[in-house]
């Protein structure tokens, strides 16, 4: 009789486990939790009032801490507030080929019900580890398909990343996970109609997976039976979701690097499809001189899945801003920055970089898309009055072959959380406590929630 495919997926995760990670491995999923609550502080800035007028309007039981809120909720709550204000100011980790984040929706849930059932930290690592693990697998297997049909993979992959987090960090049983990741797979959505405008609803996509991961796990712990093969059954995760699936990535275990390994981190505040174009405007910034009247017309060359819902010039506001090449590249030329700070409404509405904006137009080109997603190149070329200036970028900061330092991820968490709040003391206890080997949770948490 031939295995199902859910139950070698699933037995490849649960050895992963057995056999141990590699300090290498454990080690980036530290940088995960400090990266994921530095843009979960700003994040709850930005979204002041909102959270808590969800909090208020949903019944809730005092149970876990939401990241820049005093009020307690339950932790099915705390998972969605925390998942939306991770994702909102587009500064949290991803991963290329998988075309998704990671962090907004599987932290989110592992948070919350790490509180409530006092998860330790090995276990927490773990689950990390392997919600990455299989988000990133599921949503590399079926990708670019999944976007193209227009699913947000953030969502959807996310949802089941989520549970197979929890699964782990409370150490489920083989029915128990086969349970929660069948539960997940029913319950996986989002569609990238969220990103299109000055919408507000695409961190939801990343608050739902995180709320419904809590879910899917706690229906698996339960023991709800799961059906043969969720993931590969004729009517299945992967049927359903893709027209074309890379079975390689469900069935081949045998790279001993994670996947958490091969993710990106964010240093500018842009979807990710806009950070060649900004990287590329700041180098030409810093070593090219013309003033930026003059000018003439900025013209990028990029790969196909860059551009639809990402060559608009007609900014309707941060989010939108968010989601714009033009106006990212333009920001970043004319202020040498693309942080926060460069997506808010003042810069928005300042005319030298709505001038510029208006400027740039962006093309994909066939050997650029035949690169991709190997490779997110982008071509920029500045046509001035007094000359032309291009630069190709193709591995943008963040990247694994191009990948923030220590330093450099440190600065990033510091710049966040104390717009977010913390003290410069406050932060140090954050990064000291992380680095632990037995790092308490319940400290970081009292330290952030306060």
């Amino acid at each position: 009789m031939q295995q199902l495919i859910t139950d070698i997926f699933l037995t490849n995760l649960r050895n992963r486990v057995v056999n141990g990670f590699t300090d290498e491995t454990l080690s980036k999923a530290r940088e995960c939790l400090l990266d994921f609550i530095g843009v979960s502080l700003a994040g709850a800035v930005t979204l002041k009032g909102k959270e808590q007028d969800v909090a208020n309007q949903i019944e809730t039981i005092d149970g876990c801490h939401v990241i820049g809120m005093q009020k307690k909720v339950n932790m099915n709550v705390a998972a969605l507030l925390n998942g939306i204000s991770s994702h909102v100011i587009e500064l949290d980790d991803g991963h290329r080929i998988g075309m998704l984040h990671l962090g907004s929706p599987i932290i989110s849930s592992l948070l919350a019900v790490a509180e409530k059932e006092e998860v330790s930290s090995k276990d927490f690592l773990n689950g990390i580890v392997v919600g990455y693990e299989t988000a990133i697998r599921l949503a590399c297997a079926i990708q670019p398909g999944h976007k193209l049909k227009g699913y947000h993979a953030t969502g959807t992959c996310g949802t089941i990343g989520a549970a197979m987090a929890i699964a782990t960090a409370l150490r489920f049983d083989f029915e128990q996970m086969k349970s929660a990741f069948s539960a997940a797979v029913t319950s996986a959505a989002g569609v990238l109609e969220m990103i299109e405008g000055d919408t507000e609803l695409k961190p939801f996509n990343a608050g739902r997976a995180a709320m419904d991961g809590v879910a899917a796990a706690y229906i698996g712990k339960a023991r709800f039976k799961a059906p043969e093969d969720a993931l590969g059954g004729k009517r299945g995760f992967l049927k359903v979701m893709t027209d074309n699936a890379k079975m390689d990535y469900i069935l081949d275990f045998n790279n001993k690097r994670s996947m958490i390994e091969t993710i990106y981190m964010k240093p500018y505040a842009a979807c990710r499809h806009c950070h060649p174009s900004i990287e590329a405007a700041l180098h030409i910034k810093e070593n090219r001189s013309f003033k930026l009247d003059e000018v003439e017309n900025i013209h990028i060359d990029t790969y196909k899945l860059a551009v639809a819902g990402h060559d608009h010039t007609d900014i309707k506001g941060s989010n939108s801003a968010k989601m714009s090449i033009p106006y990212s590249l333009a920001v970043a030329l004319c202020t040498g920055k693309a942080g926060i700070d460069a997506y808010t409404e003042r810069n928005i509405k300042n005319p030298k970089i709505q001038a510029i904006t208006k400027k740039v137009s962006v093309t994909d080109i066939d050997e650029l898309t035949a690169l991709c997603p190997q490779k997110r190149v982008a071509i920029v070329t500045v046509n001035t009055k007094s000359g032309k200036f291009t630069e190709r970028i193709e591995y943008p900061k963040g990247e694994p072959e191009n990948p923030l330092t220590k330093q450099e991820l440190e600065e990033k968490f510091y710049g966040l959380a104390i717009y977010g709040g913390l003290t410069k003391n406050e932060c140090d206890v954050v990064i000291k406590e992380i680095e632990n080997n037995n790092f308490n949770l319940a400290k970081i948490i009292n330290v952030i929630c306060k």
